[in-house]
């Protein structure tokens, strides 16, 4: 399927960020950016705010201190997927109808969709390997088959910033390469692509940019310099040293 002419975003900025829980932060004096068009892993240790950060990026999560900017975008400029095991898959629906839900940012709830957008949604699921799906329930769907179906409504939101948490968790090897080939097609197209990812191997093959969080910043750059035996261990360090219940600082100006 063809992509309209894709909005050209900024550099999304994070300036000293910190996002908390009951003041308890899970992001922690996080500062960088994501230049426009990069695509960048997010890896490190569970519960080192990888996901928060995500949420903030795409306004979910609010910011206790420090700044964000979006490089122009509205939240709803930015696509996010997040993990399927905080979706319900148990909803009745077929799967036609929701990969037309990538469609509400510029049509509305309410407004009717037509055949023009039904066509979109067919060539979208056939681009992630679902043609043919268009009427399958979505309880049906494998592990696989489903995350197909969230990267065929993403194609449908058509935004300049794609926003992954944990997109290749529990799917097979072969849907894994074809939905790299998606995330390899958007950041072909000039595309900002975030992802979190757990599979080092995986980030090393196919991710040019890594940030490594350990609530705080580690190392962030090219991923051959971020992936390194001596920033592992600080990150590691850092998680265990962490204390569970201590509350957000404010850095002097």
């Amino acid at each position: 399927m063809q992509s309209r002419a894709i909005r050209k975003a900024g550099p999304i900025m994070l300036a000293d960020v910190t996002v908390a829980y009951d003041r308890h932060p899970a992001v922690h004096h996080v500062s960088g950016r994501f230049a426009p068009g990069s695509l960048t892993a997010i890896v490190g240790p569970n519960g080192g705010g990888k996901t928060t950060l995500l949420r903030a990026i795409t306004g979910a999560a609010r910011l206790d201190s420090g700044r964000l900017d979006r490089g122009g975008l509205a939240t709803d400029e930015i696509a996010y997927l997040p993990q399927q095991a905080a979706l319900d898959r148990g909803f009745p629906i077929a799967c036609r109808d929701v990969v037309l839900m990538g469609h509400w940012r510029r049509a509305g709830l309410f407004r009717r969709l037509g055949s023009v957008e039904r066509a979109q949604a067919e060539a979208a699921l056939a681009a992630v390997g679902l043609g043919g799906f268009g009427d399958r329930q979505i309880a049906s769907l494998s592990a696989g088959q489903f995350q197909r179906l969230l990267f065929a409504r993403i194609l449908l939101e058509d935004c300049p910033v794609v926003v992954l948490d944990e997109p290749f968790t529990a799917i097979d090897a072969r849907t894994t390469a074809d939905l790299l080939g998606v995330v390899a097609r958007w950041h072909g197209e000039g595309r900002t692509v975030i992802a979190v990812l757990h599979d080092q191997d995986l980030v090393r093959a196919h991710f040019p940019e890594t940030l490594l969080l350990a609530r705080e910043k580690v190392a962030w750059g090219a991923t051959a310099e971020v992936l390194t035996p001596a920033n592992a261990l600080k990150a590691r360090m850092m998680a265990e040293a962490w204390p569970e219940r201590a509350e957000a600082c404010v850095r002097a100006a």
